[in-house]
């Protein structure tokens, strides 16, 4: 049989678009951790279709419907939408969307690692940069449109838990466990410029909660605390965007993931594009469509999920909606760790908490501002003892540039205790001046 024939929005030149030894490794550990969930397609059958625009549309749906492990999931999609309009119970539309949410951000990854073939790797880090945790952030502007101010904070500060405590835990416990007699070493500098990131983040969460413990009444720091929060939110964005320079431009080095083992398993071969440029762009807006649409549907659940399960809105949104949201993308960092590729595991999951803690948060402040709402920086004492906990104990466990499995065990063990902690919570969404109810019916004093 002959080599195989290209299609004409897949050429550059005449010749195939493909991934280069540079772009290849200039590619972030989050597109690798997309790579890892990808399926290989057979296009066999579909390229002996003569109509050549039939052929090119059934070669799209097959890579980005069907090239991914996570394609059994997505029935949920259209499954969520048909049970939204038929008036099923809305537990599940919410248990639907959360299932659907899954390949579809992971299929946004790949989408992005597809686009930056033509764009190279420079922008195309950008764009994975800025669209990474893009469900996260729909998620976040629907709650606010409903103004759920609460859902936005716990669905954040969740996610950023997620990352530092369960996925990094189960990298470094799973990875320790398959290579218990090797030495896992990773490059400590990545984790230190993530870390020193993450504590400028917990500087602005904490002030505006201890702004509110600073005055003798709590009702006179109300306007001062929004107004520095929303400074702070300033100051964060700024901070993000000196770290992509950082990041794509003058260290790049230090956030590459590396590829050793691809180029040894495949020589000198180059990957190639699957899907066009437009095609990719095309994609990329049906995919942020899906996703919003779903996202919606969880935010007008998720409470009447919180009352048939019995479970809290805290919970669900800190917990639940981040392991499911994310699970692709911890899944990946769970595949390299067991190859001992720490670094990219350290860049999936530090790099995603980073992105959620200074770029997502402080972006929802500033929207909620231009919508009216007044939302700050300020979480409450448990949740932002939670993550200033996490923050610290990631940055210990990260110091040596080695790992084993125990800090992996401590990290998930944390998480374990945390989640636990927002079981038991019971807190009303709208906690103006209402007191938390405990979980026997007991009101606290």
């Amino acid at each position: 049989m002959g080599s195989h024939q290209h299609e004409p929005w897949l050429l550059e030149n005449g010749n195939p678009k493909v991934l280069t030894r540079e772009m290849r490794h200039g590619r972030t550990a989050h597109s690798k951790s997309s790579n890892s969930l990808r399926k290989k397609s057979d296009q066999t059958l579909v390229s002996k279709v003569p109509c050549a625009t039939l052929r090119n549309v059934l070669l799209n749906l097959q890579e980005v419907i069907l090239g991914t492990k996570l394609s059994i999931l997505m029935p949920a999609i259209p499954a969520a939408i048909v049970a939204e309009y038929c008036g099923f119970g809305r537990p599940w539309v919410f248990v639907l969307s959360l299932l659907g949410l899954t390949p579809l951000a992971e299929r946004v990854s790949f989408i992005t690692e597809q686009v930056a073939f033509y764009t190279g790797p420079t922008v195309g880090g950008l764009l994975n940069a800025t669209c990474g945790n893009v469900t996260e952030l729909i998620i976040a502007i629907f709650a606010l449109s409903s103004n759920k101010i609460a859902v936005v904070k716990y669905s954040l500060l969740g996610s950023i838990l997620s990352n530092l405590l369960l996925v990094l835990g189960t990298s470094l416990l799973c990875g320790g466990i398959a290579n218990v007699r090797l030495e896992q070493k990773y490059d400590r500098r990545q984790g230190d410029v993530n870390s020193l990131m993450l504590l400028l983040a917990l500087l602005c969460y904490l002030l505006p909660m201890l702004f509110k413990y600073s005055a003798a009444s709590a009702a006179l720091t109300v306007d001062p605390s929004l107004h520095l929060s929303r400074a702070s939110s300033i100051v964060m964005l700024i901070a993000y965007v000196v770290y992509i320079i950082f990041q794509l431009w003058t260290h790049r080095q230090l956030f590459e993931a590396e590829d050793e083992d691809e180029d040894d398993n495949n020589g000198s071969d180059d990957e190639q594009a699957v899907i066009g440029l437009w095609s990719g762009i095309a994609w990329l807006i049906g995919m942020t469509v899906f996703i919003a649409l779903l996202s919606e549907y969880v935010v007008d659940t998720i409470e009447d999920a919180s009352d048939s399960w019995g479970l809290s809105v805290s919970f669900l949104s800190i917990i639940l909606l981040p392991i499911v949201g994310n699970a692709a993308e911890h899944a990946g960092a769970i595949i390299f760790a067991f190859k001992n590729k720490l670094d990219i595991s350290l860049g999936v999951a530090l790099g995603s908490a980073t992105q959620i803690a200074m770029f997502v948060v402080p972006l929802c402040v500033i929207v909620a501002w231009t919508m009216g709402i007044k939302m700050d920086l300020n979480f409450n004492i448990l949740e932002t003892g939670s993550v200033a906990l996490a923050i610290i104990v990631t940055s210990f466990t990260l110091q040596g540039g080695t790992s084993h499995y125990m800090k992996g065990l401590i990290l998930l063990l944390c998480y374990i205790v945390i989640g636990a902690c927002f079981f038991v919570e019971r807190t009303p969404l709208n906690q103006g001046d209402v007191t938390n109810v405990m979980p026997n019916g007991v009101l606290s004093a």
